[in-house]
């Protein structure tokens, strides 16, 4: 069976590509550009940390917690493209006796990938060269990725997809409308955004096309591995959330007492499930798409598992 199976969806890989090509770019002339990480601005928008929720900080405080969520930040999405890099050259062989356009634009979302890696690698170690010593975020990549793709392919697009999109509204409704942000911070995620935008059509088009040849019994069991994918990326955002709390507390300059410091690891967990599950799952394309590919009792088995990670 041929890998594409509609002139519309050949057209959309041929704008990926023509997309790829023109916004393509570089992670030291382009990105980086000689710059630093200067901890007078804040790294996170406060419509993504959540600052508000910290309602016991000082505003110094609250750009303390902005700045360790926004090295988080960059870790989780180092961490999350390993093992989409992986899906997507493993799915690029469905095309490689097919139409050569879909396979140029799983490659080119592959090379983009492997070069993303590279740049939040680096801006852990920027954000580390400025912050106090003691950070930890003690996730192998490796060990996620083959966990993750243990599951079904289904479970696996479906989270990407996710994923992909809430990368796209993060920049546009938050990260580039906030003046007071870190320019070199806005930069890192503006470029991010201008890749992952083919990607997140290409996430929805080997979705669907993957989708056509699943029974119904098939995508059930998808359904319940997606949501046992989100109960384990919610399994990190708590072990995140906790060692981040205790790196702010260590680092804050003042005595916290035990129930301020449970309150502040609550609020890192509160942005981080914002941040990396709901923002992602209520976006408007994702909920579209979802819709579209499963049963209204599936649809609420989803919800319900989603209700409780609050």
């Amino acid at each position: 069976m041929d890998a594409i199976t509609t002139i519309d969806d050949h057209d959309r890989y041929v704008r990926c590509i023509q997309s790829s090509k023109k916004v393509r770019w570089d992670i030291n002339n382009d990105v980086i550009r000689e710059r630093s990480f200067d901890t007078a601005t804040k790294f996170l928008p406060d419509g993504l940390s959540l600052a508000d929720e910290f309602t016991t900080l000082s505003a110094s405080e609250k750009r303390f917690v902005s700045q360790i969520q926004g090295r988080t930040y960059a870790n989780i999405f180092g961490l999350v493209e390993r093992f989409i890099n992986a899906k997507v050259l493993e799915l690029s062989s469905d095309h490689w006796l097919g139409d050569q356009v879909a396979l140029e634009a799983l490659i080119r979302f592959s090379d983009e990938e492997l070069k993303h890696q590279e740049l939040f690698r680096l801006i852990d170690a920027m954000i580390g060269d400025v912050l106090p010593e003691g950070y930890r975020f003690d996730v192998d990549a490796n060990s996620v990725a083959r966990a993750v793709l243990g599951k079904s392919t289904w479970a696996v697009l479906a989270l990407t997809l996710d994923i992909e999109l809430f990368t796209q509204i993060h920049y546009r409704e938050s990260i580039g409308s906030d003046g007071a942000l870190s320019e070199l911070f806005r930069d890192v995620f503006f470029f991010h955004w201008k890749e992952e935008s083919q990607h997140a059509i290409l996430d929805e088009l080997e979705l669907k096309r993957h989708d056509a040849t699943l029974t119904a019994e098939q995508r059930d069991r998808a359904v319940t591995e997606l949501i046992e994918l989100v109960g384990a990326v919610d399994g990190i955002l708590q072990t995140q959330a906790k060692a981040d709390a205790c790196y702010f507390v260590a680092n804050c300059m003042r005595d916290v007492s035990a129930c301020e410091t449970k309150s502040i690891e609550n609020g890192f967990l509160k942005a981080y499930r914002w941040q990396y599950i709901h923002s992602g799952v209520q976006h408007p394309q994702f909920v579209k798409v979802l819709s579209s590919l499963i049963t209204d009792a599936q649809g609420e088995r989803i919800r319900s598992a989603l209700a409780t990670l609050n």
